[in-house]
């Protein structure tokens, strides 16, 4: 089976394009499953039914398991499923009937524009490590781009003639975005002050480097995040994607309309981009109970 799960794997990489984080996630729930199968004596892939699968999903749900988490596995044992009667490694799909368990979609935390203005404030721009940093920031909120997104950016995906970003997001689709002026301002300063020295006279074409002449990893933005965060006081649990959040949320506030959001975060479905809606109907309800005598 373990085999099997190699070649799935290499198909999302290869055929499908998926990025390394989903990869690992796919990994992840289908070494679980797999795990499980085990434990039932299911020693073949031709011999698992239906009945396993939801064996498998109860167990995950008694442990406490998000349902997030549990939505996720379930999606990763469909596709590996789907795999197997593609390959013709077995005859039928035993989830080919097995629904994703519904669930509330949960609003996501932002900060409004006068928290992200602390926090990009709290960077010291009189150090090369400070320019750097409030490059970042002012970029992430500029553009609504995933933190992987922009740890992987390339010197040559900025465009400061149109003032657009190159952005390649999930399954390596690439999209377009603009980089507003305050972001371009601080990213050329970046680029023609900071960079050079971090080179130490190497040649990367990686756009965000390290102390030590490395590609700036994920958790390096998000560490140097939760520092600022934390100087400018604010206390509130932020992450990379709440620069995200926020950016798509002050647009519609904005008056932006929901397909241009849409294109600008890179979702394939404007699905997921109404999230964002209930966000504002949110900040409205608040609104609503503060100032209406009757509200209360």
């Amino acid at each position: 089976m373990e085999e099997f799960l190699e070649h799935f794997l290499d198909y999302l990489r290869i055929e499908r394009g998926l990025s390394k984080n989903t990869i690992v996630s796919y990994a992840n729930d289908l070494k679980k499953y797999l795990k499980f199968l085990a434990k039932k004596n299911v020693s073949s892939l031709k011999a698992i039914d239906k009945k396993n699968i939801q064996d498998f999903l109860f167990e995950q749900r008694n442990k406490d398991i998000k349902p997030a988490s549990v939505a996720r596995a379930v999606s990763s044992i469909k596709s590996f499923h789907k795999f197997l009667v593609r390959e013709n490694v077995v005859n039928q799909d035993p989830s080919a009937i097995l629904e994703s368990p519904k669930l509330w979609k949960k609003i996501p935390d932002t900060l409004d524009i006068s928290e992200i203005d602390k926090v990009i404030q709290a960077v010291n721009i009189k150090t090369r490590k400070g320019i750097r940093d409030r490059a970042i920031l002012e970029l992430l909120y500029a553009t609504g781009i995933r933190v992987s997104e922009a740890s992987n950016l390339k010197v040559f995906d900025v465009d400061f003639n149109i003032g657009f970003l190159k952005c390649k997001g999930k399954g390596s689709k690439e999209r377009l975005v603009p980089l507003g002026k305050v972001a371009e301002h601080f990213l050329k300063r970046y680029i023609d002050e900071v960079r050079p020295r971090l080179l130490k006279g190497k040649s990367y074409d990686f756009l965000f480097l390290s102390q030590c002449n490395t590609c700036l990893s994920r958790q390096s933005i998000w560490k140097m995040i939760k520092y600022y965060v934390k100087k400018a006081r604010i206390n509130k649990l932020v992450t990379p994607h709440t620069f995200r959040h926020s950016f798509a949320t002050h647009l519609l506030e904005g008056g932006a309309d929901l397909r241009s959001v849409q294109e600008l975060l890179g979702h394939s479905n404007v699905s997921t981009t109404q999230i964002y809606t209930h966000v504002d109907k949110s900040r409205l309800k608040k609104i609503h109970l503060q100032f209406h005598p009757r509200a209360k």
